[in-house]
């Protein structure tokens, strides 16, 4: 990388630097403490942003916002501290605007709840309509069985007792008649689809 150059020679440590800086504002003293991890805030931004070009311009955009940052900020770890800095700038260039990608709207693909609610309803309403005229299908005894058993909630000794019929027998019509009606809803549905 021909635009990182070490020309930090000091023999001050980090903290000593960072101290000195704030002291100070001398940009030189910042310059050589930056100048130890270039290559680490760049190694940073390459894994964000994937574009060499674009992460050295950000190597330097981050030395801009050190020059304010650092004054304000109380910094125990400078490397750790860069690092976030420079991972926290990636992130925020990453979330601008002309990096997010928008997707076209459209309204006419959106269906709104009153729809949706309106749908389910007359769906309702069609197969209460086809349930009917299947009922109304079934052997009689089928049908009273049925009505009893579904649309009455009667268990199957009331049924016995209401309708005087055998035990067995209210069985028998009960699954007969729900098989018929199955089949019968599945028939009308196949018509409906004009299958």
């Amino acid at each position: 990388m021909a635009f990182i150059r070490h020309i930090s020679h000091s023999n001050l440590t980090d903290k000593e630097l960072v101290s000195l800086y704030k002291e100070t504002g001398d940009m030189t003293v910042l310059g050589e403490l930056y100048q130890r991890y270039m290559e680490l805030v760049y190694g940073v931004c390459l894994k964000y942003f994937k574009e060499p070009e674009r992460s050295r311009d950000s190597v330097m955009a981050i030395f801009e916002e050190l020059v304010t940052k650092l004054k304000k900020h109380e910094v125990e770890n400078f490397r750790a501290w860069l690092h976030q800095l420079a991972k926290n700038h990636c992130l925020m260039q990453l979330r601008t605007p002309k990096n997010m990608k928008t997707v076209e709207f459209r309204a006419e693909l959106v269906q709104s709840v009153e729809n949706v609610h309106l749908n389910g309803v007359l769906e309702k309403e069609e197969n209460f309509r086809k349930l009917e005229n299947c009922l109304g299908s079934l052997a009689t005894e089928q049908q009273e069985s049925i009505r009893l058993f579904y649309l009455e909630g009667k268990s199957y000794n009331e049924i016995v007792d209401l309708t005087g019929m055998e035990w067995n027998q209210v069985r028998s019509l009960i699954q007969n008649g729900r098989r018929n009606l199955k089949i019968c809803m599945d028939k009308a549905e196949k018509e409906a689809a004009g299958e």
